[in-house]
């Protein structure tokens, strides 16, 4: 079992100048206790649970790209780039970019995207579901062929590149790994199974089993071995201090977003995360990431420690 944090959030009370600083604070701590894996997300708005339009939020390739040059183990990379946001030629090429500052720790994280609000204020065109995973399904094979072929020619319904060249190439001669987010049983994982490297899932561990089961079966019906796609799992963690709190906490959430929304957190003590992990890696997760927007960087040591142990 690998771990990872998601950095959502960028509201730390400080000057705007010092915003990068607290984000770096926080991506250091997750590589100096062991965890695998930093990613941000790939919003131009910040979402509603974390204080929507009117609150920060930094764009996630500059961002990532100043990670890379201070850090030196963690892989990068955004859970997820929504597909309509970048030509997906550009976005291998920026990718790439991010490969070659990081020495070879860039993943790339894509899905179909979903923020409708950021794409109508900043002119983003937002096409019905199908025609994006249609583009989804194209930006992947694009991606793929410029990350590991020297001259890529493709021709879709939506995007083309004419003899692309792709220099300096990505540091691993096997490319950039490709994760495609989301659980989208007919489409989405359908492409996880034909084209990626890895895939995200959130929800109830019942809800990782079921897509995890559904995964395997796309896999069998294109002949892809699961066991080359690494499924991760996301979740926000909240650190507890005591039972009650745990109690008081998961009470809290359940009355203002609902028990099925609740599932999505794992919320408790050190004992608690360990059952959760565990029972995760039972469920077929191989890379645990979390998220914890409520809290402070010696809370991310605490749970980083924590963890490798559990890796170890």
């Amino acid at each position: 079992m690998r771990f990872g944090l998601q950095i959502p959030n960028f509201t730390h009370d400080v000057p705007d100048s010092e915003l990068f600083d607290r984000v770096l604070d926080h991506a250091t701590a997750a590589e100096d206790t062991g965890f695998h894996s930093v990613w941000v997300m790939d919003h131009f708005f910040q979402l509603p649970p974390l204080g929507g339009p009117d609150a920060p939020i930094l764009e996630g390739y500059t961002l990532l790209g100043a990670l890379a040059a201070r850090t030196r183990t963690v892989q990068l990379g955004t859970l997820v780039t929504g597909v309509t946001y970048r030509n997906p030629a550009m976005l291998a090429k920026i990718v790439t970019t991010l490969d070659v500052i990081s020495r070879g720790r860039a993943i790339l994280g894509i899905g179909a995207a979903w923020y409708d609000v950021e794409h109508a204020a900043l002119g983003f065109d937002y096409p019905p579901d199908r025609e994006r995973l249609d583009r989804l399904e194209e930006a992947v094979q694009i991606c793929r062929g410029m990350f590991t072929q020297d001259h890529f020619t493709y021709t879709g319904a939506h995007y083309h590149v004419a003899d692309a060249r792709n220099l300096p190439r990505p540091i691993r001669p096997e490319g950039i790994p490709i994760m495609i987010g989301g659980g989208g049983e007919k489409r989405t994982l359908k492409l996880v199974a034909q084209y990626a490297d890895a895939c995200n899932i959130s929800g109830s561990l019942e809800t990782v089993r079921h897509k995890v089961d559904v995964l395997h079966r796309h896999c069998a019906d294109v002949g892809r071995d699961p066991a080359e796609i690494s499924v991760t799992r996301m979740s926000t963690l909240v650190l507890t201090g005591s039972a009650e709190e745990t109690e008081q906490t998961m009470q809290f959430l359940i009355d203002a977003a609902g028990a099925e929304a609740a599932e999505g957190f794992t919320i408790g003590q050190e004992d608690d995360l360990a059952e959760v992990v565990e029972a995760s890696a039972a469920a077929g997760v191989d890379e645990f990431i979390f998220n914890m927007p409520l809290s402070d960087v010696a809370t991310v040591r605490r749970a980083g420690e924590f963890l490798h142990t559990l890796a170890s």
